[in-house]
């Protein structure tokens, strides 16, 4: 199934939708983009599989779903380095030599995080790299370019999808 976050009343808000459910969803301070780069602090259009769900045991239990889910553990990243000529937009173990996201965060945000397959089969340099389904902040402010989700939101769609579903990513209202 998909799952579609778009835009809604005119462009003043997100929400994500799945069989007749609807939540607010956080996008990135640019805003929406076809044309994704590194660092433009935009979400990109288009659709992408779920791949799997990381998780932090010492806050939260492991979410229930049929989605792959690993444990993160405190020597977790993901590279993003235009320059890392083998693992970029890939886990990777810390320390690591090229420009890299931690995944283990001081703030909740990773606390429960859902890798997208977007520009991953194989990765295109610069294109852009993780690019998550992660919580919202407390004060629902926009995100790096990623989606983001209230814990209770991101914990019931993690119940209802299943290996093969995908994200869809529209720039446009609903029913326009």
């Amino acid at each position: 199934m998909t799952v579609l976050i778009t835009l809604t009343d005119n462009n003043r808000g997100v929400n994500i939708l799945f069989n007749g459910w609807r939540a607010p969803c956080h996008i990135g301070h640019g805003g929406l983009t076809r044309n994704k780069r590194e660092g433009d602090l935009c979400t990109p259009i288009g659709a992408w599989p779920i791949r799997r769900v990381f998780y932090r045991s010492d806050r939260d239990q492991k979410p229930a779903t049929q989605l792959p889910t690993i444990k993160l553990t405190k020597n977790m990243g993901w590279s993003d380095d235009p320059e890392d000529p083998d693992n970029y937009n890939r886990l990777v173990t810390l320390p690591y030599c090229y420009s890299h996201e931690k995944l283990w965060r001081a703030d909740s945000l990773y606390d429960i995080c859902v890798e997208l397959g977007y520009n991953d089969s194989p990765p295109i340099v610069g294109k852009c790299s993780a690019i998550f389904m992660h919580l919202s902040k407390k004060d629902g402010s926009p995100t790096l370019g990623c989606n983001a989700l209230e814990k209770n939101d991101l914990l019931y769609l993690l119940c209802r999808v299943v290996p093969g579903d995908i994200i869809e990513i529209q720039d446009r209202v609903l029913g326009q």
